[in-house]
């Protein structure tokens, strides 16, 4: 992989807890814990192992980061502010805090970087 764009957002994923009582044990396959935090900016986010995040979860973070990507603000979809939204993973086991960071660099497409 050759990364050649600086992303406009950085996002920081933490789990904040559970649905179904104090562990993921037999709910959740990807073993989430209270606390856990992943990063990332345009990829999938990965923890502080290199661990990814659940590709089911994935599926409810893409859009939203495509949101805030594109201007939006995530008070308008039930976010905390513009740039945070808790969210439930499609098992109905994990929550998740979804924080994005503006970074300073420019969009990519208003930007002009693929041409």
């Amino acid at each position: 992989m050759k990364k050649w764009y600086n992303e406009e957002y950085e996002w920081e994923i933490e789990v904040t807890g559970f649905l179904r009582g104090d562990h993921t044990e037999h709910y959740c396959r990807n073993g989430e814990e209270i606390g856990d935090k992943y990063t990332c900016t345009y990829g999938c986010p990965v923890n502080k192992d290199g661990q990814g995040i659940c590709s089911k979860v994935m599926l409810i973070m893409f859009p939203i980061m495509e949101a805030v990507r594109s201007g939006g603000d995530l008070e308008n979809i039930g976010g905390n502010d513009k740039y945070s939204k808790d969210i439930v993973c499609p098992d109905g086991c994990v929550m998740f805090r979804m924080t994005a960071r503006k970074l300073g660099n420019e969009n990519f497409y208003k930007g002009k970087f693929y041409k």
